[in-house]
C-alpha cells in the first residue's frame, strides 16, 4: 500500500510559522533535569539505588528550531523526551515553556499545558488503538480538551478538524471512517502526526519517529516534518540513533551518553568539527556514500557502563580513547566535566578537547584496525 495520498493536496489549517531555522526567542528551557528509577529489592521491596537515566541535563530550544538529541540506546534520550512532556514524573530540575514551569502544573492548569506540547511515538503500529477508528484516535485529544471556546465537544467540528489535518499529513479525508491494520507503516505514522498536531501545540517532541520505517518512507517523513514545521510554526525535539538523519533535519545537535549531554553545537559544526572524544566516535561509524573512500573508524573498547552505577567523574572515562593516548590522566575520574563553551554556540564536557587533532583521531583509527584484525574468525 502507498504511504503517499493521490489526488489530495496538502493544505495548512493553522497560520504559517517560520520558515526554518531558529527565530532567537527561547520556547523551551531545561534546567538541571533529573529522571531516576528506584531499584527495589527483597520482601519489603526496599530501595536499593538507582537507576540514573537522566543526570543534570539542560539546555535551551528556541522558538521554530529543531534540535536533535543522539545517543546509543539507553543513554535517556526518550526518557527525557517523555519526562518533558509529563508522561513521566521528573525526579528534579525544571523546565518551562513559553515561560510557564512545565513540572508544577497540576489538574486544569496542566490540562491546558498540554494542548501546547504532544509527542510522536516511535512505534506507528503501537502507538495506535486498534479497536478505534481513525477519527476517534486524532479527535480523542480534542474530546479530552473541549470547552465552550473551541466547540470540540461538537463531533461535526471534531470531524472537520480531523479531516483538515488527515490532508495536512498527506492522507484522504475519507480515511478517517478506517481502522489501523488497513493502513501501512508510514501511514499510521502520518496518523500518529496528525493527532499530536490536532490540538495545535508549539512544541512537539519527535521520539524516533523514523527508526521503523523503511528507508524511501523515512525520507517522505522526515520531508513532511520540516514543511509542517515551516506551516505551523512547530518547535521540535527530534530524537534518534541515525546520524544521517539527524544532520538532515536538525538545527542543533545534543549527544548524550549515560544520562548527560556531552556535546552540544549547531548542525554543521558539530559534523565538520566535533569536539567530545564519544562524538568522533558516533560520526565515525556514519557509512559513507562513496565505497572508495575509506574512513577512520574508531571502535569504542568494553561496554557501555550500567546506568546504576555509572563512573566517576567523566562517565565515558572508562572507553575514552584519547584518555588512553594521553596517560590516563587523574581529573577523569575524579573531576565530573561540565558543559563548557568552545567557541559560539558549540558546548563540549571534557577537560581535554583541545588535545584533538587530526593526529590522535588517526591513531585512534588505527589502533581501532589493528584491534579488529586481531580478532580470531569467528569469534
Amino acid at each position: 500500500m502507498s504511504d503517499i495520498a493521490t489526488g489530495t493536496e496538502t493544505t495548512p489549517v493553522a497560520a504559517a510559522g517560520p520558515a526554518a531555522g531558529p527565530a532567537g526567542k527561547v520556547l523551551l528551557s531545561v534546567d538541571h533535569v533529573v529522571k531516576y528509577y528506584p531499584i527495589r529489592g527483597g520482601i519489603l521491596r526496599r530501595k536499593l539505588g538507582d537507576v540514573k537515566a537522566v543526570d543534570d541535563v539542560s539546555f535551551d530550544v528556541k522558538a521554530g528550531e529543531i534540535l536533535g538529541l543522539v545517543g546509543e540506546s539507553g543513554c535517556g534520550k526518550s526518557t527525557l523526551g517523555r519526562t518533558l512532556t509529563r508522561l513521566l514524573p521528573a525526579t528534579s530540575g525544571s523546565a518551562t515553556l513559553g515561560g510557564e514551569s512545565i513540572f508544577d502544573k497540576k489538574g486544569r492548569d496542566l490540562k491546558r499545558l498540554r494542548r501546547q506540547m504532544q509527542i510522536i511515538f516511535q512505534d506507528p503500529v503501537g502507538s495506535l488503538n486498534p479497536r478505534m477508528p481513525v477519527s476517534d484516535i486524532i479527535g480523542e485529544g480534542m474530546l479530552a480538551q473541549a470547552d465552550a471556546t473551541n466547540g470540540w465537544g461538537d463531533r461535526k467540528v471534531r470531524d472537520k478538524r480531523v479531516g483538515d489535518y488527515l490532508q495536512a499529513v498527506g492522507l484522504r479525508r475519507d480515511y478517517a471512517r478506517r481502522y489501523p491494520h488497513e493502513f501501512s507503516g508510514g501511514q499510521r505514522q502520518r496518523i500518529g502526526i496528525a493527532r499530536a498536531l490536532v490540538l495545535d501545540p508549539e512544541f512537539v517532541v519527535c521520539d524516533e519517529p523514523v527508526s521503523a520505517l523503511d528507508v524511501s518512507i523515512q525520507s517522505q517523513i522526515l520531508n513532511l516534518l520540516i514543511d509542517l514545521r515551516r506551516d505551523f510554526g512547530l518547535t521540535y525535539l527530534f530524537i534518534a540513533h541515525n546520524l544521517s538523519v539527524v544532520q538532515f533535519i536538525s538545527d542543533r545537535v545534543g549527544v548524550m551518553y549515560l544520562g548527560k549531554i556531552v556535546e552540544l553545537a549547531p548542525v554543521d559544526d558539530l559534523y565538520a568539527s566535533p569536539g567530545h572524544p564519544y562524538t568522533i566516535a558516533l560520526l565515525s561509524a556514519v557509512p559513507d556514500a562513496d565505497p572508495r573512500k575509506k574512513k577512520q573508524r574508531i571502535v569504542l573498547k568494553g561496554d557501555i557502563p550500567s546506568p546504576a552505577n555509572p563512573p566517576t567523574g567523566c562517565r565515558f572515562n572508562t572507553r575514552c580513547w584519547l584518555r588512553e593516548q594521553l596517560g590516563n590522566p587523574e581529573n577523569c575520574v575524579t573531576e565530573e566535566p561540565k558543559l563548557r563553551v568552545l567557541k559560539s554556540g558549540h558546548e563540549v564536557a571534557c577537560h581535554w578537547t583541545e588535545k584533538i587533532s587530526g593526529q590522535t583521531v588517526e591513531k585512534a583509527a588505527d589502533e581501532s584496525d589493528v584491534m579488529q584484525t586481531d580478532v580470531p574468525v569467528g569469534a
